[in-house]
């Protein structure tokens, strides 16, 4: 009968012990979630600032006609920089497609990139890009200060740069309209901000 109770107190201890573990992995878990939230688009710190007037350019199309940017329309834009040598450029296009149909009330978007012209309409047509406005501007590229690929900027309907950054997946694509609706220059300051307040209080 004693070997009996004390082999369930034993066992009590167990568990409880366990359930003592459990929560504190559960509490270091969150700690580390933290720590790496996910990561939005990469901004670089070039070009025009998040908030300032986007520059206002009257770029001709492949395929004809002019894309008037920095002006205010009637949707925001987003400009995705890429190249036809660009691998990751080339992973996203599926996920930019995406995008330009299910922001289609709200958004238009336009491929952008720079280079000899002959190339880019190769590569426009093999790709099946011919729905999508698509520039080449060596002037935009230097304006905006793009210096890697794939990079993406957020201009609102008023012309104003809303977002921007570097993007290798749709997540880091989503995360630049996310900055522009909590009105943040990039979701990861939102979450330094938010650490930061945590700490403080």
């Amino acid at each position: 009968m004693e070997t009996l109770i004390i082999s369930n107190v034993l066992a009590w201890c167990a568990v409880i012990a366990l359930v003592v573990v459990v929560l504190a992995l559960s509490r270091q878990v969150g700690i580390l979630y933290e720590r790496i939230a996910p990561m939005g688009a990469l901004m670089m710190d070039s070009g025009p600032a998040v908030g300032s007037p986007a520059p206002r350019l009257s770029l001709p199309q492949l395929g004809g006609g002019t894309l008037e940017l920095g002006a205010p329309a009637t949707h925001s834009t987003l400009l995705f920089f890429l190249s036809p040598t660009c691998p990751v450029c080339k992973k996203l296009l599926p996920i930019v497609e995406r995008i330009r149909r299910d922001e289609a009330p709200w958004l238009r978007v336009v491929l952008a990139s720079d280079g000899e012209q002959p190339e880019h309409e190769v590569f426009r047509q093999k790709a099946g890009l011919g729905h999508f406005p698509y520039v080449l501007s060596h002037e935009l590229g230097m304006t905006l200060r793009i210096a890697k690929l794939p990079y993406a900027v957020l201009i609102d309907s008023q012309g104003v740069l809303r977002a921007k950054g570097l993007v290798n997946s749709r997540e880091q694509l989503d995360s630049l309209f996310t900055a522009s609706d909590l009105k943040v220059a990039s979701v990861q300051d939102f979450i330094d901000q938010k650490l930061l307040h945590k700490e403080a209080a």
